[in-house]
């Protein structure tokens, strides 16, 4: 079952590849719980079906670092990219896009919150296993309050001007 507007996140783990080494947060990969990292938080949350893939590179990634500012003036506290990849390969691609310290590159390596969330795309046929679909969200202290879904192969809806417009 899909989530839907004014539903709670639910409960999951993500992980992130930490640049820089911080208290509470060591050289590498790191896991979060979801509803830890989004209490009190305005957050944007942007899924794709993978790292490095063509339209997930070239467009959808660039247009949330590109408007990071934007969202920032609009009361978002953070923006994260959450792809069903490992940390170490999302750590990777966002330093490839430029994303460090912009945009939260989350790792939802065996797909369970996408699942959880019942935004998974499964592409085995294409020899790429569970993937996410392209979506955005804004969630506010863990509550849905915009969701927008691609249909298969689309990038229409699920783009930052999209999801930045939605915010007022």
């Amino acid at each position: 079952m899909t989530i839907n507007i004014g539903e709670r996140l639910p409960e999951g783990s993500l992980s992130e590849f930490i640049e820089v080494a911080s208290e509470g947060c060591s050289l590498g990969p790191n896991t979060f719980k979801v509803s830890d990292l989004t209490k009190g938080k305005k957050i944007a949350i942007f899924g794709l079906p993978g790292a490095f893939t063509p339209t997930c590179s070239a467009q959808h990634v660039p247009g949330y670092v590109a408007l990071a500012d934007k969202f920032k003036s609009k009361g978002v506290d953070e923006i994260w990219c959450i792809s069903v990849n490992d940390a170490f390969v999302m750590g990777a691609w966002g330093r490839d896009q430029k994303a460090t310290g912009v945009v939260r590159m989350m790792a939802d390596g065996s797909a369970s919150f996408t699942k959880a969330l019942g935004l998974e795309f499964d592409l085995t046929a294409r020899g790429m296993g569970i993937r996410s679909q392209r979506y955005s969200m804004l969630v506010d202290d863990g509550v849905v309050k915009q969701l927008n879904i691609e249909q298969p192969g689309k990038f229409e809806v699920s783009n930052a001007e999209t999801l930045l417009a939605q915010l007022g």
